[in-house]
C-alpha cells in the first residue's frame, strides 16, 4: 500500500514531542506492506543530532524504501516518524522539506539547462520565502544569489557557478545537489547513494565534501551507499538492513566484525 507523493491529509494534529533533545530523527515500529508483501518490518532507529548514520544492506533490503518513508514519498502501513520530537508520519513531502528533511536521489533532480548558481539560487529563494521562479536570474546583489554562492563554495563549486548543471561531471552534479540541499537549511539530510555513477577519480573529492559538511555544520546525515569502504570511512554508526528489517546498528568496526552481517551481507562465514 503506497501513497502518492503529496497526497492525503496534511493538517492532522501532530503528537507532542516525545524524543530526547539529542535525537534528531526517530523511526519507531515502521512497517510498509504492498499487497501481501512486507517491504519493511518493525524498523526502529534513533539518529542523534549531528550524527552521520550509514545505511547498508543487499539489494532489496529496503534502504531506499526507508528513505521514501522518511521523506514522505510513501506512507508507512504502521509506525511513526518523528523529526525533533514532532510526529511527521502523515505530513506531505513539501511539509517535511519545510520542517527540515532534505534529500538527494539516485538520479539527478537538477535543472540541467540552468547554471549551478541558478540551481542553488532557486532553492535559496524558496527557503527565504520566495517563489520557485526561473524568470528572475541571479545577480551579485541578490540575497538568494549570495546564499547560493556561499553554498557553492562549501562544496568546492564556486569556480563553476556559471556552468550549466548538465555540463558538470557526475561527481560535480552530486556536489551541486548537496549545495541545493544546504540552501534549504535542512535539519536532517538523506543522501541516497551519492557515489552512484561517480567516476573513481571523483569519489575522493565528493567524500571530502560530505565529511566537511558533517564536521563543520554538525548536520545530521543518513547515507545509503553500496560502497561499503566509503561508508565505513565516513559515518559514526552503521545500520544494516536485511530483508526489510534492521539486522544490526553499531559503530563501523563492530559492524564489520559482526558474524550476522558477514553472513547476511558482507559474504563471510557466520
Amino acid at each position: 500500500m503506497s501513497t502518492p507523493t503529496d497526497s492525503g491529509p496534511d493538517t492532522d494534529p501532530y503528537a507532542a514531542p516525545t524524543t530526547p533533545d539529542d535525537v534528531a530523527l526517530r523511526v519507531a515500529g515502521l512497517y510498509f506492506q504492498v499487497g501481501g508483501a512486507k517491504i519493511l518490518t518493525d524498523i526502529d532507529l534513533d539518529v542523534p543530532r549531528g550524527q552521520m548514520l550509514g545505511v547498508i544492506g543487499p539489494n532489496g533490503a529496503g534502504k531506499t524504501t526507508l528513505f521514501n518513508m522518511i521523506s514522505g514519498i510513501h506512507r508507512p502501513t504502521a509506525g511513526r516518524i518523528l523529526l525533533d520530537g514532532t510526529d511527521i508520519t502523515r505530513a506531505r513531502v513539501h511539509t517535511r522539506a519545510r520542517a527540515g528533511i532534505g534529500r538527494t536521489f539516485q538520479t539527478s533532480s537538477l535543472f540541467p539547462a540552468l547554471t549551478a548558481l541558478e540551481n542553488v539560487r532557486l532553492a535559496a529563494q524558496t527557503s527565504m520565502g520566495g517563489g520557485l521562479s526561473v524568470l528572475r536570474f541571479p545577480t551579485r546583489n541578490d540575497a538568494a544569489a549570495k546564499v547560493a554562492l556561499d553554498r557553492l563554495d562549501e562544496v568546492d563549486l564556486g569556480h563553476r557557478s556559471a556552468v550549466t548543471a548538465g555540463g558538470l561531471s557526475h561527481g560535480d552534479k552530486r556536489k551541486l545537489e548537496i549545495a541545493v540541499l544546504l540552501a534549504m537549511e535542512p535539519k536532517v539530510i538523506l543522501l541516497d547513494e551519492p557515489m552512484a555513477g561517480v567516476s573513481r577519480s571523483d569519489v575522493p573529492s565528493l567524500v571530502e565534501v560530505i565529511r566537511r559538511l558533517h564536521r563543520t555544520r554538525s548536520t545530521t546525515v543518513l547515507m545509503v551507499e553500496h560502497h561499503v569502504d566509503v561508508v565505513m570511512g565516513l559515518v559514526d554508526r552503521v545500520a544494516v538492513l536485511h530483508q526489510g528489517s534492521v539486522l544490526a546498528v553499531d559503530e563501523p568496526e563492530t559492524i564489520m566484525n559482526d558474524p550476522r552481517v558477514k553472513s547476511a551481507y558482507l559474504g563471510g562465514a557466520a
